[in-house]
């Protein structure tokens, strides 16, 4: 099947570069593909073995699907998953390991100018969706009117050129008849802020504003989860605000699957459900302290299932590591798209669907003013994590943590000498510079084997696993951010992408063919008609046929730059006639 894919993807090319329009391949057998995921969520779904939750909905599409309880994120915050999400390229190498990027001056590492930037990764990187806009898709994040749900958060900015449509009111209904698509969803009301209690523990603008909000968007949701029958792990105590916020957030995952309902209900209103593989999972771990912005498991073990349109392998299983990076090439491959070279993941559906990887890797590093550098890499088994700030806590005062009632609790008994050991752990320094865990028999990682003798031998092999994969894994974290920063914006300034020329070539039978040069190295591509200024931009590939009395318009964006100004350029004129149109910011 795969072979074929790749045999029509080719046929459909060739003819697709006798158009003038953006190249449509809707060919059947180039399924759809709908990604929705979640935020701040571990396995808590019934189908992935969790008694307490509520999940109907979850669990009666994890019978169609194949699920993967051992998918893991690269972080366990947001924007650096994220990152690393939309390209396949871990986020250290793109330099958007920091979160964020627009926070950017610390109190422990002031940057000496305050600015906030975009991430500028290697020239060669870009969005999976931008490359399925290539090869024929149209792309959409967002649906329903659902406040967050085109949730971008790359770091270096939302380049034009990876959706056709991003708005929260997106949807495959903009797509060319026969029109494959991608889209991805985020159904926010599941994420840490939603965790808030009613009347905020701190009365800030911060806390009052998520309260109002909550409220709003909330609303309707009903208590299903009973605080007494909550399960409390070692490194949360075991108190009744503590019980109360974990039942909120099972209450949240209930009320968010429902919206989830909706969009598969649509899938098939609109005929679409037997051609469109579904993938959901979730951004990173659950959002309490030691989930959220840590490298254990419980802050980057998250479920994900796959739905394929004839229901293949429905109910199976598998327990192969998946890395966040392994869906950028795997879905490329599944829509008959090329897999460029400077992927770090794999595709673990097509042509490494036997080739498992014996480990994944993750990374923590800044969380908004407060200094942090870990590493982790982990197997079927045991997970090393390297400190390479052992004089920092591992929970430092974020502003978002610090209005939980499990912080809040933490803190509480930190300052009446009430924590377990391991709990205290969490706020003392100097942490240990190496934790090896054991995740069969201490799943908690509350354990630290480092320094046994009797897993001399595991601890040597993880740490030159993870030195195998720094070396083959360009790292910005590296280095001082505010080295980094110089680096990609000198002087603190964005750079600009330069204006594109446009060139015609090949007159023939009333048309020309369009070529585009980008004159920033790494710069993406697009262009449209002068005379539909209202119409989005389309992604240029090679052998686009225009007619003889078009004039176009052309602009680049080079990921983390300013978009160029705009190109114009009729068919006829001197190349040297080739215009500009300053559009500002």
């Amino acid at each position: 099947m795969f072979i074929r894919l790749l045999i029509l993807f080719t046929l459909v090319c060739v003819a697709a570069c006798q158009q003038a329009t953006p190249p449509v391949r809707a060919e059947p057998e180039r399924p759809n593909i709908l990604l929705v995921v979640f935020e701040d969520m571990s396995l808590k779904v019934g189908a992935f073995g969790d008694p307490i939750a509520t999940t109907p909905v979850l669990d009666a599409l994890a019978e169609e699907s194949v699920r993967f309880p051992n998918t893991f994120t690269t972080a366990g915050v947001c924007a650096p998953s994220r990152a690393s999400l939309i390209t396949g390229v871990h986020q250290q190498t793109l330099g958007a390991q920091h979160m964020r990027t627009h926070a950017f001056g610390t109190e422990r590492a002031p940057s000496g100018f305050e600015i906030g930037y975009s991430a500028v990764p290697p020239p060669d990187v870009k969005a999976f969706p931008e490359l399925l806009r290539q090869s024929g898709y149209y792309t959409f994040v967002g649906y329903g009117g659902w406040v967050i749900s085109n949730k971008k958060d790359y770091q270096f900015g939302t380049p034009f050129t990876i959706w056709d449509e991003d708005s929260e009111t997106a949807s495959w209904q903009g797509r060319a008849p026969g029109q494959p698509f991608f889209g991805m969803v985020t159904l926010a009301t599941t994420h840490e802020s939603f965790l808030f209690p009613e009347t905020p523990i701190h009365d800030t603008e911060l806390a009052r504003t998520v309260a109002a909000r909550n409220a709003r968007l909330l609303a309707g949701k009903k208590h299903v989860t009973d605080p007494e029958t909550v399960v409390v792990p070692p490194w949360l105590p075991d108190v009744p605000e503590v019980r109360a916020e974990i039942a909120t957030q099972y209450d949240n995952i209930a009320f968010t699957e429902k919206k989830l309902a909706l969009l598969l209900a649509d899938l098939e209103r609109d005929g679409l459900a037997d051609n469109t593989v579904v993938i959901v999972t979730t951004d990173h771990g659950d959002g309490f302290p030691r989930a959220k912005r840590s490298i254990y498991d419980s802050g980057i073990r998250v479920p994900m299932m796959i739905r394929f349109p004839d229901r293949h392998d429905a109910g199976h299983e598998r327990s192969d590591l998946v890395s966040f990076v392994d869906l950028a090439p795997t879905i490329l491959s599944a829509a008959g798209a090329p897999t460029p070279g400077w992927l770090q993941g794999r595709d673990f559906l097509g042509s490494g669907l036997n080739a498992h990887n014996r480990y994944v890797f993750a990374a923590s590093d800044r969380m908004d003013a407060w200094m942090d550098r870990s590493k982790a890499v982990r197997d079927s088994r045991y997970k090393l994590i390297r400190n390479y700030q052992p004089d920092v806590p591992l929970l430092q005062p974020v502003a978002f943590r610090e209005n939980l009632r499990s912080m809040h609790a933490l803190e509480h008994l930190r300052d009446a000498d009430g924590l377990t050991e391991i709990q205290q752990t969490y706020f003392d320094t100097p942490r240990a510079p190496t934790e090896l865990y054991d995740l069969r028999n201490d799943p908690e990682e509350t354990v630290n084997l480092a320094d046994s003798d009797a897993y001399a031998d595991v601890k040597t092999r993880l740490a030159s696993a993870m030195d195998s994969w720094l070396a083959r894994t360009p790292d910005m974290s590296a280095m001082p951010e505010a080295e980094m920063v110089e680096q990609m914006w000198p002087g603190g300034e964005q750079p600009v992408t330069a204006v594109p020329h446009i060139v015609f070539e090949a007159p023939s039978d009333s048309s020309v063919r369009l070529k585009l040069i980008g004159n920033t190295p790494g710069a993406s591509l697009a262009w449209r008609y002068a005379e539909d200024a209202e119409v989005r931009w389309r992604i240029y590939t090679e052998g686009i046929r225009v007619p003889e009395t078009a004039c176009i318009e052309a602009r680049a964006i080079r990921y983390g730059y300013k978009e160029s100004d705009i190109a114009i350029r009729c068919v006829g004129e001197n190349a040297s006639s080739n215009k500009t149109e300053d559009i500002g910011n």
